[in-house]
């Protein structure tokens, strides 16, 4: 199993360097090239979410990214340490007049994204931080024939 490991300041401007390094180790670890783009666009909106995660709770923590190649899978982990609140939990909390501000449905409207482009996707959060664990199958490359 080969991993890499990004972190970076919560900062947008470093988002789209994660998108690239995932995108690169996507394509080496055999992801299908037609699905590139979808890795590129879930990979933005996981990092975007988690800066903005870190940028709201004002934590100084970096995001972390993982690139995992697995046999036949290429997963891609990206973590906050952003404090997070099972919905319910403080009725009224979030503001608004249903209970839920922007920021929250802001939230919402990101984790539908990367779920539409993502078939495995999977979300953990908790009170110190949440993860964003995203797969994808591949393919090994084709043997060379003499």
């Amino acid at each position: 199993m080969a991993t890499v490991e990004l972190r970076f300041s919560a900062l947008p401007e470093h988002v789209r360097t994660a998108r690239l390094v995932a995108a690169a180790v996507a394509r080496r670890a055999g992801v299908d090239e037609a699905v590139l783009d979808e890795v590129r666009l879930a990979v933005g909106e996981a990092c975007t979410r988690a800066v903005g995660l870190h940028q709201s709770a004002g934590i100084s923590a970096p995001v972390r990214v993982s690139l995992i190649e697995e046999e036949k899978l290429f997963s891609i982990e990206v973590g906050d340490e952003a404090p997070h609140t099972v919905p319910g939990d403080n009725p009224g909390a979030h503001g608004g007049a249903d209970g839920v501000d922007a920021e929250t449905e802001e939230d919402e409207m990101g984790l539908a994204v990367i779920s539409g482009l993502v078939d495995d996707v999977e979300v953990t959060a908790g009170e110190n931080g949440g993860l964003i664990r995203m797969s994808w199958p591949t393919t090994p490359p084709a043997a060379l024939v003499p």
